[in-house]
């Protein structure tokens, strides 16, 4: 038998599609299950994009060049001229195969084995997936769900950077909790990563899906991080396209830019077709991301409203992104999760949660915790909440919790 890796042992599986096996045999018992488990949004994807792929005329689909095709790049700088950073050009953007290749990207020019990356935790868990890719320490700050997910106290920061700290990796807004970093937050991280010379690495991939009047700060509003900052975006989220895998890495330093284009170039091209289709979906956008803003904001009220009247559960109302974190009345969330696919079902419905130990580097501070998704529509979220309400009454008598 061929000898299996060390990194492949030790690579942490997806907390968010490890129960798939297990939802494909209920629904092959014929019970509906609601994913509520997975960030893949019902919203139509653009018409623009629909049609930039139907109707595309090529005679060979060639590769794309390793940096992205000017045209997508352009189309990037224009968006981010329409948010204010004007000095960005198409030589800031690598293109990538969504924003997962531009992490990697990131962590693989700024890391080598045994460095570390501070992270505030819940997390996203692929970040464990990355890191352990390329033997990069995680070290996590744990934020607690009584302040929403609030930045932690930038002291806990400063006291776990070492000399072999590289970056800090932030989601803003956050996946998973939905939480909305203030100005003053990312000021404050701001000023470490200069201090001590650190690279911060801002995930913005849901910017566009914040609520309640509040807007997104990014740090490339920081000038002083000019050649301390990546950005990590996406078109998956914005857009509902997370199948053309098109998304971005963007950087003020020339320096981290030539370092990842080498990999860009190892990994020869981004998606052709994506690009095509993204560089068509920010074709007068404005009002579908307005549309579908106020869609969210309908849906994560519709849900935490009924998740908060549900007896034993807390979830705080994210302010941004389309997941939250609830904390529900059960020892273990695994077994519930894999439970309510396994043995449970209400007017043969059942739903599909993602356990949040999987968004914590120490999976016990999740234990009690779910991320859940309302990528549904209202009439699905609200019967998913009702069999959320009934299955934690039949599994507190069946256990007798």
């Amino acid at each position: 038998m061929p000898k299996i890796s060390n990194r492949a042992q030790h690579m942490p599986p997806s907390p968010v599609r490890k129960l798939v096996p297990f939802a494909l045999k209920a629904k092959q018992k014929g019970i509906k299950v609601y994913h509520l488990n997975i960030g893949q949004p019902d919203i139509e994807t653009p018409e623009t994009a629909l049609n930039a792929l139907k109707n595309i005329d090529l005679k060979v689909l060639e590769y794309a060049l390793s940096e992205g095709n000017i045209e997508y790049r352009k189309a990037l700088t224009e968006y981010y001229h329409s948010l204010d950073f004007t000095d960005l050009t198409p030589d800031n953007f690598i293109v990538t195969n969504g924003g997962s290749e531009a992490l990697n990207f990131a962590i693989s020019t700024l890391c080598d084995d045994g460095d570390e990356v501070i992270i505030p935790e819940p997390y996203y868990a692929n970040y464990n997936g990355f890191t352990s890719t390329f033997n990069v320490n995680v070290v996590a700050i744990p934020s607690t769900i009584d302040t929403g997910f609030a930045l932690p106290p930038i002291e806990e920061f400063e006291k776990k950077i070492t000399d072999k700290t590289r970056a800090i990796i932030i989601c803003n807004p956050g996946n998973p909790t939905g939480y909305l970093y203030t100005r003053d937050e990312l000021q404050k991280l701001a000023e470490i990563a200069v201090k001590y010379d650190i690279v911060i690495i801002s995930d913005e991939v849901y910017r566009e899906y914040v609520y309640d009047g509040k807007q997104q700060v990014s740090m490339l509003a920081f000038p002083e991080l000019s050649e301390n900052c990546i950005i990590i975006d996406s078109e998956s989220k914005r857009y509902s396209m997370c199948g053309v895998r098109i998304g971005c890495l963007i950087t003020r330093s020339k320096k981290i830019h030539d370092a990842a284009m080498l990999f860009a170039q190892a990994r020869l091209s981004p998606v052709l077709l994506g690009q095509i289709a993204a560089t068509a979906a920010h074709q007068n956008d404005g009002a579908y991301i307005r549309a579908v803003r106020e869609e969210y904001t309908h849906r994560r009220n519709v849900l935490v409203d009924l998740l908060n009247a549900i007896p034993g559960v807390i979830c705080p109302k994210p302010k941004g992104a389309f997941y939250c974190v609830a904390e529900l009345p059960v020892d273990d969330t695994e077994k519930f999760a894999q439970w309510l696919l396994e043995k449970y079902s209400f007017h043969n419905e059942t739903i599909m949660v993602a356990p949040a130990g999987g968004f914590y580097s120490d999976p016990e501070l999740g234990k009690k915790q779910v991320r859940i998704a309302y990528v549904l529509k209202e009439e699905d979220l609200r019967k998913s909440a009702a069999i959320l309400k009934d299955a934690l009454e039949k599994y507190k008598l069946e256990f007798s919790l």
